[in-house]
Order: C-alpha cells, then structure tokens, then sequence
C-alpha cells in the first residue's frame, strides 16, 4: 500500500474539494434552476464536461508547461492550446448528438414544438470554450507556483548545504590556528618555568574537551564560551611580563543564553598576538557584558610588529577573516563588528555586538 506524505494528502485533499466546488458551481447550479424536468442524458453530458476539463487541468499541469511553457517553447505550447481547444469542442459536439441532447434540451423547454434539428449555437460553444481556456488558465498558475516552489526549496537546501559545509570548513581552519598559538605559548613556558607550563597544560586540556565537544555543535551556552575565553586568558598570563597590563571585565551570566563556539577566540588571539612587547610597556584591554539578549564584546591593545618570518605572520588575518565570514553566515543582520586602528596606529580595536535572541 502506498503511504503518502502530510503535505502530498493535503494536496491531494485539496484538488478533490476544488474540483468538487468548481464543478458545483459552474455545471450543476445553474441547470438546477431552470424548472423543468431536465433529461438524464444532460447530466450525463455534465459529468462528461467535467472529467474532461479535469484531463485538460492535469494534461497542462503535468505535460506541456513544464515541457513547453517552462522551456521556453512557448509559440510551440500556445499552438498545442490551439489545437486542444479545437478537439474539446469536437468532442462536446460529438458526445452530445451520441447521447441525441439537442432534442431532448428542446423536448424538455419546449414540449408543445416539434424538434427541428438546426445547427448549433454559438453561444453554448463560446461558453465551452471559456470553461476550456478558465481551466487552462488555472492549471498554468498552479503549475507555474508548483515549479517556483520547488525552485525555492531547492535554492533553500543548496544554501543550508554550503552554510554548512564553509562553516565545518571555517571550523577547521580555526582549530589548527588556535593550537598553533596555544603549543607555541605553552613551548615557551617550558624553558622559563616547568610548573607553569604542566598548569598551562591542565588548562590546555580542558579547552581542548571543549573544543572537542563543544566546536562540533552549531551552537554552545555563552556561559560555556566564557568560560573558555577565562581559560584562554589565564593560560596567557603565564607568559606575559610585568611590562603587559590587563585590563578584563567580564560579566558573570547570569542567562542560558546560547552562541556560536569559539567565535570570539580570534579576536583574544589577536590581541595577545599583536599586542605583547618584550622591550615596550603595553596594555590589552577585554571588556564582554550582555544586556538582555544582546552581547557586547570589546578588544583594545596596542599594535607591535611581529617577525615576518615567523609561522605567526604566515597566519596573521586567517582568525579574524573566517570570523567575519561566519558572524555574516551565522547572524546576518543581527550583528554589528567593527574594528580598526586609532590616528596614532599604535592601538587597534574590536567592537562586536550580537542579537543572540
């Protein structure tokens, strides 16, 4: 037994109650108030009218618009029009003198006159014919919305396949580039201070069970990704000399609010990157409070240039561009990042906020 879909029953419940309606009203209203005894073999030409406008809808549904009229083959479709319109009419006619309706019409107004066969009336043709070229009509409309649908789903699930596959690929660019900054920190640990450097890695390890679980999900508690932040800076304190202030305002959340995980790393690694100075005094300032639904992220440090030929020049930019993509990705028009360098260009900063509604 065939099982159909929600939306097929649903479709296909609405063609029958359409049908149902349309046939109500246009076949069997009108010759129900004409007072007299209409004849059998007229109702029989009705149901006979119906099944056939019914093969002219689905005929031009399913056949010649998306064969003709959506191909571009439209003097072609128009012609196949044309001709069908012909052989309704031929076929109306024929129906109806099998079934001898012209006398028996007359017979039933006009009991009292003998029948004397005459040609036809232009007007019950013209009126065929409208009921033939309102179906056509009808039936191009529902077809043409059909195709647009289905275009627009389509569209829709390309869209959500490339979101998704730049953002596993955005992803992964992230990692690596958060490892490489983290092993480097925790490789200069160990030939300054040894118990730093086992602390840094408890640290490590447990960022990395976040990254781990955590990065593979579209989305995390913020309370979750500030913790993670807290991590990664404490982790980087261990490394900073007396010259580095801090300058960190994090709120405590207080609200199950949800994020994207690790959005907010690259903008903390660039600050840590470009803003340490081994031989100049410098400050690096963090600031992340929510308000509502709406968070407030802010990033202030001072610019130091770094070895051209070191692997952290090779990566400059790529956290911060794969971040830009995936704010635009994961929160188009309900976000605001701005970020840039003071008149001096000695101090570069971020400003993001973020509708986490």
């Amino acid at each position: 037994m065939v099982s159909l879909s929600p939306n097929k029953r649903v479709s296909v419940i609405a063609h029958i109650l359409g049908w149902s309606m349309l046939s109500t009203v246009l076949l069997f209203i009108s010759p129900l108030s004409w007072r007299i005894d209409i004849p059998d073999e007229f109702w029989w030409r009705q149901l006979f009218l119906g099944i056939l406008l019914m093969a002219v809808f689905y005929t031009n549904m399913f056949l010649l618009v998306p064969r003709f009229l959506l191909k571009d083959k439209v003097y072609a479709y128009f012609l196949i029009i044309l001709t069908g319109a012909t052989v309704y009419i031929i076929l109306i006619i024929n129906f109806e003198n099998l079934i001898n309706l012209p006398e028996l019409i007359h017979n039933a107004f006009n009991p009292d006159k003998p029948y004397v066969p005459r040609g036809r009336r232009m007007s019950s043709d013209i009126t065929h014919l409208m009921f033939y070229l309102l179906t056509i009509g009808i039936s191009t409309s529902v077809a043409s919305v059909q195709k647009w649908q289905k275009d627009e789903t389509l569209r829709r699930e390309l869209d959500r396949q490339r979101i998704n596959t730049e953002l596993s690929f955005l992803k992964a660019q992230i990692n690596p580039h958060f490892f490489f900054n983290t092993l480097n920190n925790i490789y200069a640990l160990t030939n300054i201070d040894v118990k730093k450097a086992q602390e840094a890695l408890l640290k490590l390890s447990r960022m990395m069970r976040y990254v781990l679980y955590e990065n593979q999900k579209d989305q995390t508690l913020l309370s979750k990704e500030v913790n993670f932040i807290k991590d990664y800076i404490e982790l980087m304190k261990m490394r900073l000399t007396e010259k580095v202030k801090l300058d960190i305002q994090i709120d405590d959340l207080k609200e199950d609010l949800v994020i994207a995980p690790m959005l907010l790393l690259p903008f903390l690694e660039n600050s840590f990157k470009h803003g340490i100075s081994s031989q100049h005094e410098s400050i690096i300032k963090i600031k992340l409070e929510v308000m509502g639904d709406t968070l407030f992220f802010e990033t202030k440090n001072h610019v130091f240039p770094i070895n051209p030929e070191s692997p952290e020049a090779k990566e400059n930019g790529i956290g911060l561009v794969n971040t830009q993509r995936r704010l635009t990705l994961l929160y188009p028009d309900k976000h605001r990042l701005k970020f840039g360098k003071d008149e001096t260009n000695q101090e570069y900063w971020v400003n993001l906020t973020i509708n986490l509604a």
